[in-house]
């Protein structure tokens, strides 16, 4: 998922179909989104304050329709089909979405079908998930996450406080089980951090303070992913007040996680 500028939000950035793009991605190339979560709402365990699908709803889950795991691969399947026929597969086949893609009942059975799918008809697709990694305590979404070959997890925040700010779970969160549970991938995952600062119901948000910086790598250490990505703010929050990062303080960021040996890129 690509996120918001520092635009005030009038309506949510959603995507209304279960299969879309392929798009172009900072991060995956041409990428083919897999929603699996309501087609006009947010779906989500979070509600980030810079999220470019905006607040989500309460009750976060009650009542919302979600696509089954056989629409899913039927959708898939016809989408690769005529994009072969195109010659245009995709670099990536990515959960993204309207929220979290591992809510997901049928997750694991859905990421079964799409490695099925994609070594059909476009081997060289990497299957990829952006997720904020509040799932990865149930083993079946563990173990599916496993199997893809990028696994790309949200982390963004040094300190609990931040993060609770931030990201903003809608229901009980274990932010030390989180990290912990981050560790146990065994560097078999991708690290991805939003930046920003700002006002926020009248306090001061900043994830790039030398404090958080230095918590945040101290977890990264904990968790040796196999890469980081780090980028700012890209399209409207529904939060007032935020302000995107610029480049040269990213890479100030970044240089100092590289110093500890993590690899780490930034995308702007």
């Amino acid at each position: 998922m690509e996120f918001c500028s520092t635009e005030s939000l009038t309506m949510p950035f959603l995507f209304h179909d279960v299969i879309f793009g392929p798009v172009r991605s900072r991060r995956l190339g041409l990428s083919l989104g897999i929603n699996l979560l309501p087609l006009h709402s947010k779906f989500c365990s979070f509600n980030c304050i810079y999220c470019e699908c905006g607040w989500t709803p309460a009750p976060a889950r009650e009542g919302m329709e979600l696509p089954t795991r056989a629409i899913v691969a039927s959708f898939l399947e016809e989408k690769l089909k005529e994009l072969a026929k195109k010659n245009y597969l995709p670099d990536a086949i990515t959960y993204a979405g309207n929220g979290e893609p591992t809510l997901h009942p049928e997750f694991s059975g859905i990421v079964d079908d799409t490695t099925r799918l994609r070594n059909q008809y476009s081997p060289h697709s990497k299957v990829c998930v952006l997720s904020n990694a509040s799932r990865i305590h149930d083993p079946s979404v563990f173990e599916a996450l496993l199997k893809l070959d990028n696994n790309i997890l949200k982390l963004d925040a040094g300190t609990e406080k931040t993060f609770r700010v931030l990201n903003n779970p809608v229901e009980s969160f274990d932010f030390a089980r989180m990290i912990s549970d981050l560790e146990k991938f065994k560097g078999n995952l991708i690290i991805q951090s939003m930046f920003l600062k700002g006002v926020y119901n009248g306090a001061t948000v900043d994830n790039t303070t030398a404090r958080e910086v230095g918590e945040w790598i101290g977890h990264l250490k904990v968790i040796r992913p196999k890469a980081v990505m780090i980028y700012p703010i890209a399209r409207a929050t529904p939060a007032h007040g935020l302000e995107k990062i610029g480049r040269e303080e990213l890479e100030r960021i970044a240089v100092r996680a590289r110093q500890e040996g993590l690899e780490v890129k930034v995308y702007d």
